[in-house]
């Protein structure tokens, strides 16, 4: 057996170190800040109902002030939830290293016993849903400027993680409660517990199902298949919420029984896409507003190569460019686990893309409604 200077086993003092860490790679851990159990104890007031922010498939976030007076969003990870320690090592490993104006900033941790806690800055204005969905109850008004400028720095965030970052980071759950907005409004993308690393020389990750309803991608939620341009494709529904004030995956958009997405599509080829805007808007420049919601069909194509680059949408809503449409073809969704097409039920089914059901598993908690 090997041993230390001191006397004591290696191998004891590892598996002491193990039984510390809760069984978690130490050099993990050092990649951030660690906090006791006490001072993050202290910093929630004892984890009071009253700095209670919001509540995640994975456990609680409450509202924190560490002794050097910074505020801070604390996430506290279920102990029973085998997922939710996947989820823990996952955003540790993600995003430990991404620095970025429009990513929440992971400060620390907390692993002591059972307890898995996630220490974030704290973002003021709360998760973009809460406001877009529920203006009257929070009493923000989101104006065309504002929402243009949370698209921007939505997709500056994804081209960031997509093609700037080494290994590319795929989010898996680019949504509007997992958009977080600052004092100014500047978005910021956090929860990356689903997130995939990419390394470069790979192309695709046939992976479990995870994400949210409305927001997924017709070959990932059906055929297992993840690339970046799933993000893209959440990204292009996230656009339509942002526009319209409507929630993606609630199926009684304008007086049907289509997703927000179908209903879009339907808009724009009877040629009323107007009618989509949220009524709460106020005052909008027409022509910019409809580029914006026809880069989302660009970015909502059924097949995935024909999605554009999160850097390419960035220009694509940065400048006043001309869209080339003929490009563009009838989105695809996921609905009630089949893929339903935005084409006219008059179109041939011969010209759809179809999928089939995969046997890529799917569990309730992996794949949430809104």
């Amino acid at each position: 057996m090997t041993c230390g200077c001191f006397g004591g086993s290696v191998v004891q003092r590892k598996r002491s170190t193990a039984k510390a860490t809760g069984g978690i790679d130490e050099k993990l851990l050092r990649r951030v800040n660690h906090f006791s159990y006490n001072q993050i104890r202290s910093a929630t007031d004892d984890f009071h109902s009253g700095n209670k922010v919001g509540r995640g498939g994975f456990g609680t976030v409450y509202k924190g002030n560490l002794k050097d007076g910074t505020e801070v969003a604390v996430k506290t990870l279920a102990a029973e939830s085998k997922q939710g320690a996947r989820e823990f090592l996952t955003e540790i490993n993600t995003i430990s290293n991404a620095k970025h104006p429009n990513l929440v900033e992971l400060i620390g941790c907390c692993v002591q016993g059972s307890n898995r806690i996630l220490v974030y800055e704290y973002v003021e204005n709360k998760s973009l849903d809460k406001v877009l969905l529920d203006q009257r109850s929070t009493n923000i008004r989101l104006d065309w400027s504002k929402r243009s400028a949370i698209c921007l720095g939505i997709a500056r965030g994804l081209a960031f993680l997509h093609e700037e970052l080494v290994p590319h980071i795929v989010h898996r759950d680019i949504k509007s409660s997992n958009i977080l907005l600052d004092k100014d409004f500047n978005p910021k993308i956090g929860d990356f517990g689903l997130a995939k690393l990419f390394p470069d020389d790979i192309t695709h990750i046939s992976t479990r199902l995870a994400g949210t309803t409305g927001y997924l991608a017709p070959e990932y939620a059906l055929g297992g298949q993840l690339t970046m341009k799933a993000d893209v494709y959440s990204f292009g529904v996230l656009v339509l919420e942002i526009i319209s004030g409507r929630s993606s995956s609630k199926t009684n958009c304008g007086g049907t029984e289509m997703l927000l997405l179908g209903w879009a599509w339907q808009l724009y080829e009877e040629g009323k896409l107007i009618e989509l805007v949220d009524p709460e808007l106020g005052e909008f420049p027409e022509e910019e507003v409809i580029r914006y919601m026809k880069v989302a069909f660009f970015c909502t194509q059924a097949a995935a190569n024909r999605r554009p680059l999160m850097s390419q949408v960035i220009k694509m809503l940065g400048r006043n460019v001309r869209l080339n449409e003929t490009e563009l073809m009838a989105p695809e969704f996921f609905q009630d686990g089949v893929a339903s097409s935005g084409k006219k039920s008059t179109e041939s089914s011969a010209t759809s893309t179809s999928y089939q059901m995969s046997f890529v598993p799917a569990t309730i908690t992996e794949v949430t409604p809104r």
